[in-house]
């Protein structure tokens, strides 16, 4: 698994449309009317690799094992959601279980889909949901501070230092502020807010290469701030269709596209998690595996199973271009480019790894 996001917005922004495309799949039923989506969907696409197949080639590789997305299509959102209204709090769970959001926010103008406001405005669209979101964060946090206030009574330190922080991020989403943008730590308080925001303005099929004047308002909001993809959904679904790879390519250039959607979602879910990719190859199988930056070699072995982390005793490591130049792991240890590395190795992007261990 690389990672999961899901999908969220206010209904009738094109969630399920663009859910339908990104999965190249039809698991999602997409109809012009609110909470169309009831349970959440979801879907797995593979994440595009050409490296992982050109090892795969020179290994002679019976088996290829792709690093994968997953999404997950939660339903439209309203004002009052974290209260219950709309289809209630019930999706704001289902949100508590993703690594980051897309955000979908509609930027077209359509008389014949219903906006829920009644009008297209989608830095209000974002406030809406951000808001409930905050206002979820807020009750759990609540909770979360009677049992600290309870332990600190108790003497509990490392509870009075949560507490502070819990107090502070409260604080923060009383005056609007999400838990991300905090200088505390929120990752042990599981919020809604902590989760890293990917913004997507669904736009009209001719502004899908340059955006319009909805999606500049998003852009300018957030600068600096938050990524913010401009993507089509009826594009995407269009793209969805197209198996062959050259034939996609002439149609998105046709488009004045670089990447595809699913594309840019990936490449922005990755640099957004701080995420990368390490491989085992083999005759067998070539596999990518997605660790976080940072991760050292003991920690990637666990990725792949406890035991390697637990027995960790060193890992031999090539580059991919070492490997595809000399033509495979033989010729690479002949030529002295293979490296022996031990536990404070802090693995780096598209490392090809064989971990010793010992349990």
């Amino acid at each position: 698994m690389g990672f999961n996001c899901g999908i969220v917005g206010l209904p009738n922004v094109g969630k399920s449309t663009l859910f339908n495309a990104l999965t190249q799949s039809a698991a999602a039923d997409a109809q012009n009317y609110p909470f169309c989506t009831i349970e959440p969907n979801t879907g797995r696409v593979v994440v595009p690799d050409n490296t992982l197949h050109e090892l795969a080639r020179v290994a002679g590789a019976e088996r290829i094992i792709p690093t994968q997305l997953e999404i997950v299509d939660i339903a439209g959102l309203v004002k009052g959601a974290s209260s219950g209204e709309g289809l209630g709090n019930k999706f704001l769970s289902n949100i508590l279980e993703t690594d980051a959001i897309i955000h979908v926010v509609r930027c077209f103008e359509n008389d014949d889909i219903v906006h829920v406001n009644g009008k297209i405005d989608p830095l209000l669209d974002i406030e809406t949901i951000e808001t409930e979101l905050m206002l979820a964060d807020m009750e759990s946090l609540d909770n979360q501070i009677k049992k600290l206030e309870k332990k600190v009574h108790g003497l509990d330190k490392n509870a009075a230092k949560l507490l502070a922080d819990a107090n502070a991020i409260k604080s923060g989403l009383e005056k609007s502020i999400p838990a991300r943008d905090t200088d505390v730590d929120s990752k042990p308080f599981n919020l809604l807010t902590s989760k890293p925001v990917i913004y997507v303005c669904n736009v009209e099929e001719s502004a899908a290469s340059t955006g319009n004047k909805y999606s500049d308002l998003v852009r300018e909001k957030f600068a600096g701030k938050a990524p913010v993809l401009i993507i089509s959904s009826k594009i995407e679904m269009e793209i969805a269709q197209i198996v062959d790879a050259d034939e996609r390519k002439m149609f998105l250039d046709e488009l004045g596209l670089k990447e595809s959607g699913l594309d840019q979602v990936i490449h922005t879910g990755y640099d957004t998690l701080g995420l990368q990719t390490f491989y085992t190859v083999g005759p067998k199988e070539a596999h990518a595996w997605t660790i976080t930056k940072g991760m050292t070699a003991p920690q990637a072995a666990g990725k792949i199973h406890s035991d390697f982390e637990r027995g960790f005793i060193r890992a031999e490591i090539i580059s991919p271009n070492d490997y595809l130049q000399y033509g495979g792991e033989v010729a690479v240890k002949e030529a002295g480019k293979m490296r022996l590395v031990g536990k404070e190795y802090i693995m780096q992007e598209g490392d090809i790894c064989h971990f010793l261990f010992n349990v």
